[in-house]
């Protein structure tokens, strides 16, 4: 068919194909860009972490990121050896050698806090085996101010803290996780959601009092890295590390919690069941009208009708 109608359709056709060919190149799913940017997955996964790659959500609940992101990162110096190196990560043996510093001494300034990890696994023997980022050490050894930390005794007051068994891996690990699932975050009930994921679902309910807001909170909450199959014992280790522990830490992310629910509950309250409408009154006999009749009644008149 010719006239307006045909040119109209062709243009709408045109743009409409114009407009998906744009999205695809706009946007790569995170497999395609670590190919890209070429890393491996583990790589690519902890720069995301990191927030040195930005992702976005994707319409099936994953991430996506964008083509503009990609070159952006191509076009930074020394690429792609210079993203590689901003996630590398050693472990103890090879975190002491980088710092020049006995394993001893590095597991004392991990366990006391100022070398923060930033992944963990379980090894062969269900121990927990802590990776820290090796850019992150070198600057720690080459600042002044961490000479005192590096060479001779330890002060005394970092000693008896030692000695009482103090560990701050797992709680600066969960702090740096935690900061992960807030940049993920797109919501106000998906940020809520981030901090309710390093509690546990009591302290969680010790807070959110409300059974609606709990279980729309609940559909937010993230689950920890994934450590093995579900049930497995490295499972039951990431949920573990995951959830906080010290009774300090566990009221400061109540408080958050409270104030971050709150927010989201004014942003958009949390789904309710509809309410019912209320049924039709029952239906009461008018001053003067006769009662209705029983069966007992009519059973008695038809006796006597018939007698």
């Amino acid at each position: 068919m010719s006239g307006p109608h045909a040119i109209t359709h062709d243009t709408t056709t045109a743009v409409t194909a114009e407009r998906a060919t744009a999205h695809g190149d706009t946007w790569v799913t995170t497999g395609r860009a670590a190919r890209e940017l070429g890393v491996k997955r583990t790589e690519f996964d902890l720069a995301v972490h990191l927030g040195r790659i930005r992702t976005a959500p994707d319409d099936g609940g994953g991430r996506r990121v964008g083509r503009a992101e990609i070159e952006r990162l191509r076009a930074g110096p020394g690429f792609p050896e210079s993203l590689r190196r901003s996630v590398k990560t050693v472990g103890t043996t090879e975190g002491a050698a980088l710092m020049e510093v006995t394993k001893a001494r590095f597991i004392r300034l991990a366990r006391l806090g100022p070398l923060v990890p930033v992944t963990f696994y379980p090894n062969r023997y269900r121990a927990v085996v802590w990776l820290y980022l090796a850019e992150e050490l070198r600057l720690f050894a080459a600042d002044d101010r961490n000479a005192p930390l590096l060479t001779g005794r330890t002060p005394e007051g970092l000693r008896s803290r030692l000695d009482a068994g103090i560990d701050l891996r797992p709680r600066n690990w969960r702090a740096r996780h935690l900061g992960f699932l807030l940049r993920q975050a797109d919501s106000p009930w998906a940020r809520a959601g981030a901090v309710a994921s390093l509690l546990d679902p009591l302290h969680v309910s010790q807070v959110v009092k409300d059974p609606y807001d709990r279980s729309h909170l609940h559909g937010f909450r993230r689950p920890p890295p994934s450590q093995g199959a579900p049930g497995s014992p490295a499972a039951h280790l990431a949920k573990e590390l995951t959830t906080a522990q010290d009774a300090d830490e566990i009221a400061w992310l109540q408080a958050d919690l409270t104030r971050l629910t709150e927010e989201a509950r004014e942003h958009r309250p949390a789904p309710r069941p509809a309410a019912h409408p209320p049924g039709p009154a029952h239906r009461t006999s008018r001053a003067g009208e006769p009662a209705r009749r029983t069966s007992r009644g009519l059973l008695g008149r038809w006796r006597r009708r018939n007698r």
